[in-house]
């Protein structure tokens, strides 16, 4: 299963900037999202990838499914065929392919992919997390074997660098800036990381970041795939009201805020 996520988010992590590259139009969905081709050609070759498994699918871009219809799935692949769409309009290259699969209602593997960056991380069950850099097209034909060769075991911690938060761009609170002042009573010398789409997730999963507070809405697609790649470093994501992880397949899609923990504690 990993290997069909890798190679559907390898594929379309290219087609995605092959459109990135060129001119696009976007429209406005009815919540007021931006929706532009990359989307829907994202969705499409993910699709194609992951209905030879068999297993459901729920996509950002895909149609909606009842919840007396998905709370039978004991697996179902989550995906968000481009998490930051509004990042890719701006083109500061932050935004992400993901794809994540979950089993009763907890993450068990995940891929996020960053086109521009060329960065691919991915971590499950029964591979733990790694990160793969410098992508190339043609990975999305190589063997696993041939990936995890070129695939780097993480976390890693830098222990020079001052204690470090991740943020939102564009959803900065004013819960969020509390959180981040009760963090200075006990941590000197802070240091703010703003970033796109789920790579947010993903710093605190390979060590470049301590914790990511997000006191805002996201929904389920948003948060799985980068959800597997730091719980599978040793992190998690918390539910910041119960402090127990992050569950998926809930009758509503949207999170509650969370808090991203860091591999290292």
């Amino acid at each position: 299963m990993l290997e069909i996520a890798l190679k559907a988010s390898i594929e379309a992590g290219f087609k995605v900037l092959e459109i990135y590259k060129n001119d696009f139009d976007f429209i406005l969905k009815s919540d007021r999202s931006p929706l532009t081709v990359a989307d829907t050609a994202s969705n499409d070759i993910i699709s194609s990838y992951l209905e030879k498994t068999g297993i459901p699918v729920l996509s950002e871009e895909g149609k909606e499914v009842a919840f007396e219809e998905r709370r039978k799935w004991e697996y179902f692949w989550m995906v968000d065929p481009l998490d930051g769409t509004k990042e890719f309009i701006k083109r500061n290259g932050e935004f992400t392919i993901n794809v994540a699969l979950i089993h009763r209602q907890k993450v068990i593997g995940g891929v996020v992919f960053a086109p521009v960056l060329k960065d691919l991380y991915f971590g499950s069950v029964e591979t733990a997390s790694m990160k793969i850099e410098n992508v190339l097209e043609g990975d999305s034909s190589s063997s696993m074997d041939e990936l995890f060769s070129k695939a780097n075991s993480i976390p890693e911690k830098d222990v020079g660098r001052a204690f470090t938060v991740v943020a939102s761009k564009s959803h900065m609170t004013s819960e969020t800036e509390g959180f981040i002042n009760d963090l200075k009573k006990t941590h000197s010398g802070i240091s703010i990381l703003s970033k796109g789409s789920s790579l947010k997730i993903c710093m605190v999963g390979e060590g470049t970041a301590d914790v990511y507070p997000r006191f805002a809405p996201t929904m389920e697609w948003d948060t799985a795939a980068g959800h597997a790649v730091v719980k599978f470093a040793g992190g998690n994501i918390l539910n910041n009201d119960t402090k127990s992880e992050l569950l998926y397949n809930k009758e509503s899609l949207l999170n509650p805020w969370f808090v991203v923990i860091s591999p290292f504690g």
